[in-house]
């Protein structure tokens, strides 16, 4: 006789417990230390906050692994990502000057990743990265291809960390730093130059990411009305 037994569901409890979100908790922690001492120890900080960043490539490979992948795994490792990288850009805007640049890029993060979230559940899709029936080429790159986006989503956080660690002063001007650093010619500005080419193109993605999503929000919008 065939077996009509089901697959016994997890428990709410055991997705708490899936190894990728025990390292999300980890995550978070680290974080939250890391941002407790980054003024009395600039090194410590960037060891800890880089260490948090490489553990969200490790929580996803786990995830896949080990077939925990999780909607609250998902949505703990955008919000984890979301909160590391803004508090680094309010750090950020408080060392150098102008403050808005850094500020801008928060909400511009904040607001890019928001929107395609929502717009990707509002037309049913299982996840923010599918991105299939995006007709820009650079969008569906990004998303398609891992190592393209690891180095955006890389260059971003170590020009970010890098900037922090340079900063000798609070108020100083950023354009200033960069370029001094840039015209250095040592290992330090070959970073810096990678770094601001990945954060540079990740700026234009999440620009794309924004008008798609609104995009497809008031295409949703439409559609009801038309159906009404």
């Amino acid at each position: 006789m065939p077996n009509n037994k089901s697959k016994p569901r997890p428990s709410r409890m055991s997705v708490y417990l899936y190894i990728p979100n025990i390292i999300g908790y980890i995550r978070i922690l680290l974080n939250c230390y890391a941002f407790a001492i980054c003024f009395s120890s600039k090194r410590l900080f960037a060891a800890l906050y880089f260490l948090s960043f490489v553990c969200d490539a490790v929580d996803g490979w786990c995830a896949r692994k080990f077939n925990q992948a999780s909607t609250f795994g998902a949505v703990l490792d955008m919000v984890s990502d979301r909160i590391s990288t803004a508090c680094l850009l309010v750090i950020l805007s408080q060392v150098y000057r102008p403050s808005l640049v850094f500020l801008s890029l928060l909400a511009l993060d904040i607001a890019s990743h928001w929107l395609q979230m929502y717009s990707s559940f509002l037309v049913g899709k299982a996840s923010h990265k599918d991105v299939k029936d995006s007709s820009n080429w650079l969008f569906k790159l990004y998303y398609g291809n891992r190592m393209f986006m690891g180095y955006c989503c890389v260059a971003c956080e170590v020009l970010y960390i890098a900037l922090f660690l340079i900063s000798s002063k609070h108020t100083e001007n950023l354009m200033d730093v960069v370029v001094t650093t840039l015209k250095q010619g040592s290992p330090l500005s070959l970073l810096v130059a990678i770094s601001l080419l990945g954060c540079s193109i990740k700026q234009v993605i999440n620009i794309i990411q924004m008008k798609t999503a609104a995009d497809a929000c008031v295409l949703y919008d439409t559609e009801k009305k038309q159906k009404r």
